[in-house]
């Protein structure tokens, strides 16, 4: 039995010591098979000279160097593809998620489970990130139509018939967490406890939490157009009700000449459900254009104890 741990890199020269270290004592509690793939998303540091440092030394290190930052969710995807674990643990890098829960989440997984997500409790980051984190998922659940927790992320342990599954999906969109909803299986939670940043701060900032949420909403729910549907339905419905409203005070002859500001209002009303209508749809037109591409979700520049996948 062999346990793969996927852990995404991105400006942690300082933390990839104690996290490998750390795992290896964890494991170490389950099994001497292992593999850690570390996934550098080509930082602004040094964090690569570190990983092939650490793996020159240790053949059940493999790094992974891709060729620009692409993203989180994509060094996950890259790592994924090179696991050829039984079992795949996925975590962050920053030690927030602790390797000292993996035997926890091991142990559960043996109840049956092919998929055992970790559920943070006393959450240790700052109170904007809360904040930001909370609006972020809340907004995610509305419009995707599926209840995403704020306190479950990327961690968690997998079979491997799960991540078959998740790296069969080859969209050019990837968010790790909702692909998990989507595969289905049987899943349970455990709570786990969550550490501070062991170093610096987290580089997802409100801007960058928007920008994903729109592309996660519109990869994988129609639910905005459906949205704009719904309030052009409403609109035409109230205009039915306001040009009715007009016949009668003009048949009661109360009015004898139509105020221009009533029509201004509505004539800007309208084209701007107009333009947001168009909008929406454009947006989706050019996801769909990005998808027809069919590029690579990743490039890998560089590898250090590659297995062949």
């Amino acid at each position: 039995m062999k346990i793969s741990i996927v852990s995404p890199v991105y400006k942690a020269e300082k933390i990839i010591p104690v996290l490998v270290k750390r795992i290896e004592q964890s494991i170490s509690n389950i099994t001497c098979d292992y593999e850690i793939i570390l996934v550098e998303d080509c930082g602004p540091d040094n964090s690569w000279e570190v990983i092939e440092q650490i793996a020159s030394k240790n053949d059940k290190v493999i790094g992974l160097k891709l060729s620009r930052n692409f993203g989180q969710h994509y060094a996950i995807s890259a790592g994924l593809d090179y696991a050829t674990g039984d079992w795949i643990v996925v975590m962050d890098c920053d030690l927030q998620d602790r390797p000292e829960e993996i035997p926890n989440l091991y142990k559960k997984a043996q109840e049956g489970y092919s998929i055992v997500l970790a559920k943070r409790y006393e959450r240790q980051d700052t109170l904007l990130k809360r904040i930001t984190s909370a609006i972020f998922y809340k907004i995610l659940s509305y419009l995707t139509g599926v209840k995403q927790d704020k306190d479950i992320a990327n961690f968690g342990i997998y079979s491997k018939a799960v991540i078959d599954a998740v790296c069969s999906m080859r969209e050019s969109i990837r968010y790790f967490p909702t692909m998990i909803n989507w595969v289905g299986f049987e899943r349970t939670k455990i709570q786990v406890e969550h550490n501070p940043r062991f170093e610096g701060k987290t580089s997802y900032n409100f801007k960058k939490l928007i920008n994903l949420a729109l592309d996660i909403i519109l990869a994988y729910s129609d639910k905005p157009v459906r949205l704009t549907v719904k309030v052009g339905v409403a609109i035409s419905l109230l205009s039915i009700l306001a040009a009715f409203y007009t016949f009668i005070m003009w048949l009661a002859g109360n009015i004898t000449v139509m105020g221009y500001a009533s029509l201004i209002i509505s004539i800007w009303f309208l084209f701007g459900i107009i333009i947001i209508t168009l909008g929406m749809v454009g947006l989706y037109v050019g996801k769909t254009f990005e998808s027809v591409k069919k590029r690579p979700i990743y490039i890998v520049a560089k590898t250090i104890n590659r297995k062949e996948i």
